[in-house]
């Protein structure tokens, strides 16, 4: 069955499912896919639209944010106090965010989840329990390490510098198959190589039967004498404009619009959650540094991340290997006029790596002026400390591997020279809000919690405040975990998701 398109729906649609899914990304095509195959009549409702791999394939790096990602990759976090402007990466399309990362797959580490089952009171989330979750979703996805071969030597120098530092680098793992490595994997892989959802999830999900709605704006959940039992909204034309209503009726009801837009929704049909909902957002505030080489390095010719580090986990920090596309990269180059040309020419020259910290839960999501959340984010003086130190080991890489300029993640600030400089900034740095600073990964705005006083979803993924009202996104996940979410938000959900089948028969009759 083809995907259907509200954008060419010119009257209203009603619909009667055992299951509506809202949202199409990692969590919401895992929940579809699941209980399509468990034989339950499904609808999955997606805002964004419908953009095949043979046409996003095609597409240049900034038509792709325009095309498929919210606010065309410009939505942000606003720093409060000394916090830098975060820019928030995220999917509005087919598929969601998983079509626009880069395909890096963790599972959330045993300490963090340790935390989890005990401090926090989940008893039945621990890594055993995960374990064959994760072990599927590996499998479905073709998640494998990255060889060396795939490496980019601007990712091979970066190594070459923690070797001589004692700094341990391992090979990542990435939901890949046939990687030509193009770099390019955050606006949707040229070369149909990476396993996001809408290649290797949603096709079997639709083959059993499930249908997925583009173009299709939820705004309220129905709700009746407490039971979740269905939802509402309105069809999108092409340039986002509402139009037609639709209806769909649903005994279960899950919500998967990711951290951002899942609070939003609560919100709006009734829901606060004793105020945790939207809340507690972590975003693992991520930055980069560019260091020149005399050799030439073409760090576009090989995997976009290859390699990561934990060696620096105590300290609450993740080393991950990033090139992403020239243009994109240029664009943040210190300078104006003839010094900013300078570093665009020596383009070939430039390498890069970034980091990215395990941060307290310091952002929340409110509704705002127009559909999309206003974010904000209050950096702890902990995470403060731990971007700073991040920046230091990043420039001592690149000056170990033999980097003549190294470029900081600092608006305003020219390349520095040397190690010496380099630790006067770290020892005496500017105001955090300075800080160039992005994330892929926000979580936590409808997190799981033991008791309603503490979080908004049981750890069934249902709501305490409202039955059958299930979420399996990346809001759940009680705290920071440090490593990319995408393979942790597909485990949960395929958790939340078997779960909601084994009890079928039961919230059936609730919705009755």
């Amino acid at each position: 069955m083809t995907i259907l398109r509200g954008r060419e729906q010119r009257t209203a649609f009603t619909a009667a499912v055992d299951v509506v899914v809202v949202g199409s990304g990692a969590g919401g095509a895992i929940v579809a896919r699941e209980l399509a195959r468990a034989g339950r009549s499904v609808i999955v409702l997606e805002e964004g639209g419908d953009h095949p791999r043979e046409v996003y394939s095609k597409l240049s790096p900034s038509h792709a944010m325009r095309t498929m990602a919210r606010e065309a990759g410009l939505a942000v976090a606003v720093g409060l106090g000394d916090t830098p402007l975060i820019s928030v990466m995220a999917g509005k399309c087919v598929g969601g965010s998983s079509v626009l990362t880069g395909g890096v797959c963790f599972r959330i580490p045993d300490d963090v989840v340790h935390e989890w089952s005990t401090t926090l009171g989940l008893g039945a989330i621990t890594p055993e329990s995960l374990a064959p979750y994760f072990e599927q979703i590996e499998r479905d996805l073709s998640v494998a390490v990255v060889p060396d071969y795939m490496r980019s030597r601007s990712t091979e120098l970066f190594v070459e510098g923690a070797e001589r530092l004692g700094v341990a680098m391992k090979p990542l793992r990435r939901n890949t198959s046939g990687c030509k490595g193009a770099a390019r994997c955050n606006f949707g892989c040229p070369n149909g190589a990476k396993m996001s959802v809408d290649i290797s999830v949603l096709p079997e999900a639709r083959e059993n039967g499930a249908v997925v709605i583009a173009d299709a704006l939820v705004e309220n959940v129905d709700i009746e004498r407490g039971v979740a039992r269905g939802v509402r909204g309105r069809f999108l034309s092409e340039e986002g404009e509402p139009g037609a209503r639709f209806e769909v009726r649903a005994s279960v009801v899950v919500l998967a619009c990711g951290s951002l837009h899942t609070p939003i929704l609560l919100r709006r049909s009734g829901i606060s959650g004793g105020g945790h909902v939207g809340r507690h957002m972590t975003l693992h505030p991520g930055f980069r540094i560019g260091a020149l080489f005399d050799e030439r390095v073409d760090g576009w010719d090989g995997a976009m991340q290859s390699v990561y580090s934990d060696h620096f986990a105590d300290e609450g920090l993740t080393l991950v290997g990033i090139y992403t596309a020239p243009s994109v990269l240029a664009a943040a180059f210190p300078g104006v006029g003839r010094e900013h040309r300078r570093l665009v020419a020596n383009m070939p020259n430039l390498a890069f790596f970034g980091a990215m910290i395990h941060d307290d839960g310091g952002g929340q999501v409110r509704r705002w002026l127009s559909r999309e959340p206003l974010v904000t984010y209050r950096m702890s003086a902990r995470d403060r400390s731990r971007m700073w130190r991040g920046v230091e080991i990043l420039g001592e890489l690149a000056f170990a591997a033999g980097a003549r300029e190294v470029l900081l993640p600092i608006f305003g600030a020219q390349p520095i020279k040397s190690r010496e400089e380099l630790r006067a900034l770290v020892a005496s740095p500017p105001p955090a809000k300075k800080v160039e600073c992005m994330s892929f990964h926000p979580l936590g705005t409808a997190k799981m919690s033991a008791d309603p006083s503490r979080g908004v979803v049981r750890e069934s993924g249902e709501t305490w405040a409202v039955s059958n009202l299930f979420v399996a996104d990346g809001s759940v996940l009680p705290t920071s975990i440090g490593v990319n979410s995408q393979l942790p938000i597909m485990a949960m959900a395929q958790r939340i998701a078997r779960g909601i089948a084994d009890e079928m028969d039961l919230l059936r009759r609730r919705a009755a």
